[in-house]
This record gives structure tokens, C-alpha cells and sequence, in this order.
């Protein structure tokens, strides 16, 4: 493989830390307040659900997150700072990229709707899979220096 500056290792690495820093944006964004104090994250998301065009979707949500908006508020808000920091770091990378991929998902469904939120959800999850698929915890990472994920 022949590329320009860097690697194919390092372009991966870099691809998993630029993935890294969009989830700890994505953290460092929320209004927590909002979220923890006042619930207004879990209350947009019961509303887009409410609305959903899938009755499995109303119903997971209805079942799943609305009888625990609280315990949901933190799983979310503080899901995407570990994802964060896992990628950039490189610590438990293959866990972060699968976990990761997974709430993109969830984030998919839920906003099926919104073209913009489609387009981020579903680059996060190609990257993840590129980044999974390619073991790109070999450079650059905790991983490595440790000998976790060889």
C-alpha cells in the first residue's frame, strides 16, 4: 500500500482518533443541566420516538428507555465520553468501535426522519467498521503499548 505523509497504520490511527474526538464533541456539546437536572434529552428522544414511524421502535422505547429517564440520561451523555476517550486513546478499541457502532445505530433508527443526523450517524458507523475491520488499535494506541487486542 503506498500513501503520502503517514502509513496505512497511522491513517487508520488518525482515522480512529478524528472518530475519537467526534464522540467527545458530541459529549462536550450536550447541556448536561438539561440533560441530567431537567431530562431534555431523554424528553426530545420520547417525543421523535413517540412519533416514529415504527411501532417497534415506540414500543423499545416505551418498555426500554421512558420507565428510566434518568439512569438513560447518564448512560447516554456519559456512553459517548468513554467512546471518546477510548478511541483517542486506544484503549479497548475493538470494545469502544462495537459499542460505538451500536449507538450509531440506535441513533439511526431513532431519527430515521432527520436527514442531517442520518448522514453523521451513519459516517460515525462506516468509520467505526473501517476502523474495526482494519484493527486499527495496532498503532497509536494503549492497546498496543500493552499487548491488548494482537
Amino acid at each position: 500500500m503506498q500513501t503520502i505523509w503517514l502509513g496505512g497504520a497511522e491513517w487508520l490511527a488518525v482515522l480512529r482518533i478524528g472518530l475519537g474526538l467526534w464522540w467527545l464533541e458530541s459529549w462536550r456539546h450536550k447541556d448536561k443541566k438539561g440533560w441530567f437536572e431537567r431530562g431534555t434529552g431523554i424528553a426530545w428522544a420520547a417525543d421523535v420516538a413517540g412519533k416514529h414511524r415504527w411501532a417497534a421502535v415506540r414500543t423499545g422505547f416505551r418498555q426500554i428507555v421512558a420507565p428510566r429517564p434518568k439512569a438513560m440520561a447518564y448512560i447516554v451523555v456519559y456512553a459517548e465520553l468513554a467512546l471518546g476517550l477510548g478511541l483517542i486513546t486506544g484503549f479497548l478499541t475493538p470494545v469502544a468501535l462495537v459499542a460505538g457502532l451500536l449507538l450509531n445505530l440506535v441513533y439511526l433508527v431513532l431519527m430515521i426522519h432527520d436527514w442531517a443526523e442520518q448522514g453523521q450517524n451513519a459516517m460515525m458507523a462506516l468509520i467505526s467498521l473501517v476502523a474495526l475491520f482494519a484493527m486499527s488499535w495496532q498503532t497509536w494506541s494503549l492497546d498496543e503499548a500493552i499487548g491488548l487486542f494482537l
